[in-house]
């Protein structure tokens, strides 16, 4: 579906959104204290007219220390009548992100199973920005769509088909090299990691925009991840369709930035190297050595850390170009979710105002980052005895910091370089977050661009 608002309309019904505690509606009269109505989170007080109609509702935000984001997507959870809504805020509720939940909140996946959202119907809160958050959502919605499909659905050949739909609609040149032709455009460990399943490895090249200052994103898209001959167990498999999430977020902010106009103000490149890592006898081992696009040669210590191999023949492509800014988005280590839990993603970067600037819109955009240290001091541990860069330090502290090491050692040539390690997963229902898929970093990005390459 396309998440949109609905068209103004006098035939709308008040929906009056209310903190805990705080005063009601002067317009929703002694009903809403007669039938206990407290405003807690996700709780709605239907409001009868005169002759036993619907003349409103309410709808209870909770407490406002609650750490709750995209509260007004609950309006949909709790059951709101299909129908018509006119939303109204408290004066401390910021329009866009009423907004942008409203639209979250309409999400469905329903390739399998189930019909669209076919519920209550809003128009866009007073004060928002109704073009700019239905872009956001659109994206998100790409987003989840890519990553909630299951790899036998979304192998390398489909994902490519939606990057190449997703180029179309918005005006975007698409080139894509598979394959053996990998080897001859000197991506060998895109190759090397994707060259033992059925559909063949490939390196996604999409550019809009041209004119203004150069933005590289790059997304890993490993379309299932079995951790190649060092196999994963069969639990830690389950969620491995999420292991293309990169990759899903790239082309969901290709889309918000497309839909938004950014491409009129900047020249954009996604590169998206794609593959499935499983497990033949032409897979990749343990122990090889392979020597990457930079002329860097890394020792494969586990099969499994296989997302940094061919991030790193697309950074190095992509840094080629020097662009202003490249970031890599990628489900890459456990670590990161040790350290910050599937929420908040880690990201790195060496420039303090870009990071300044990302951590600033991720705060306004509830699309929530945390900065983590390109820790020098680590550098020895990606440095084995017999190769320039090991894949997978033993030892297993500080994994997401090292995977990082790992990529800036690829991402020289860019002005500036953001890694962020993202987990693409919403592992418990949450308000605008059905559990599936997510896309981690994108708004954020999105809200920082016009700061970072003014």
């Amino acid at each position: 579906m396309t998440p949109d608002f609905a068209p103004d309309s006098p035939d709308a019904l008040p929906l009056w959104a209310v903190w805990k505690g705080d005063p009601l509606a002067e317009q929703a009269g002694p009903w809403p204290a007669a039938s206990g109505f407290s405003g807690k989170l996700g709780e709605i007080c239907l409001l009868p007219d005169a002759s036993g109609g619907l003349s409103g509702a309410l709808l209870g935000l909770g407490d406002r220390a609650q750490a709750s984001r995209h509260r007004f997507a609950m309006a949909h959870a709790a059951g709101l009548p299909k129908g018509l809504w006119r939303p109204f805020l408290p004066d401390d509720l910021d329009p866009d992100e009423a907004a942008l939940a409203l639209l979250l909140g309409q999400y469905r996946f329903t390739r399998y199973k189930g019909t669209p959202h076919d519920g209550a119907r809003f128009i866009c809160p007073q004060g928002a920005d109704a073009h700019r958050i239905a872009a956001q959502a659109a994206g998100e919605f790409l987003t989840r769509d890519l990553i909630n499909t299951p790899a036998n659905d979304m192998g390398p050949d489909a994902l490519e088909a939606a990057a190449r739909a997703l180029a179309g609609e918005a005006g975007a040149s698409v080139a894509v090299t598979t394959g053996g032709d990998l080897l001859d455009a000197n991506l060998p460990m895109i190759h090397a990691v994707g060259r033992a399943a059925e559909q063949a490895p490939r390196l996604i090249d999409i550019r809009l925009g041209d004119a203004g200052p150069r933005l590289t994103i790059v997304g890993k898209g490993v379309c299932f991840d079995t951790g190649g001959l060092d196999i994963k167990p069969s639990a830690s498999m389950l969620l491995m369709k999420k292991d293309m999430g990169g990759a899903a977020t790239a082309l969901g902010l290709l889309k918000m930035l497309a839909l938004t106009g950014a491409a009129d103000r900047m020249r954009i490149r996604v590169l998206l190297p794609v593959v499935e890592n499983s497990v033949a006898g032409n897979a990749f081992r343990p122990g090889d050595v392979l020597t990457s696009r930079k002329g860097l040669t890394v020792e494969v210590n586990n099969t499994d850390a296989e997302g940094r191999l061919i991030l790193a023949d697309a950074l190095t492509l992509g840094a080629e170009e020097s662009p202003d800014l490249m970031i890599s988005l990628a489900t890459l280590t456990g670590a990161a979710r040790v350290a910050l839990g599937p929420d908040l993603p880690p990201f790195y970067c060496d420039d303090d105002a870009t990071a300044d600037a990302l951590s600033r819109a991720a705060m306004a955009a509830r699309d929530p980052l945390w900065r983590m240290p390109f820790w020098d001091g680590y550098e020895s541990q990606i440095e084995p005895p017999i190769a320039d860069l090991d894949n997978a330090p033993s030892g297993g502290m500080a994994g997401s910091i090292t995977a990082a090491l790992f990529l800036r050692r690829f991402a020289q040539g860019a002005g500036r370089y953001v890694h962020m390690d993202i987990y693409g997963w919403q592992p418990v229902l949450a308000p605008g977050r059905p559990k599936g898929g997510l896309g981690q970093g994108a708004r954020a990005i999105l809200a920082a661009l016009p700061r970072i390459l003014a």
